[in-house]
């Protein structure tokens, strides 16, 4: 799956998300995606270094050749609301054309 189809869909699930008291990790987890657990891990750092989510913490160890991601609690941020939109507006666009 291209990667950015699955920014995009982990940043939908995190803005469908927002309507529930308690959200289900699973839904985002790498296994959900199926995408191996490095490029999961890979992309949550740059979802959360671009500040597209937060409730995420990232860290690096010397035990792991890739990030490690741990959830505390995850949300969309404006910038990931953002990013929905333009990227939708795109795609109605390339659709049209």
């Amino acid at each position: 799956m291209d990667n950015f189809k699955i920014i995009y869909r982990i940043l939908k699930i995190l803005e469908k998300a927002m309507d529930v008291e308690e959200f289900d990790h699973e839904l985002i987890s790498h296994t959900s995606l199926k995408i191996s657990e490095p490029r999961w891990c890979k992309l949550m750092k740059m979802l959360v270094d671009e500040k597209y989510i937060s409730g995420v913490e990232v860290w690096n160890s010397m035990d792991c050749p890739y990030p490690k991601v741990a959830f505390v609690r995850p949300e969309i941020t404006l910038k990931g609301l953002e990013y929905l939109e333009s990227n939708g507006i795109m795609k109605k666009i390339a659709g049209a054309a």
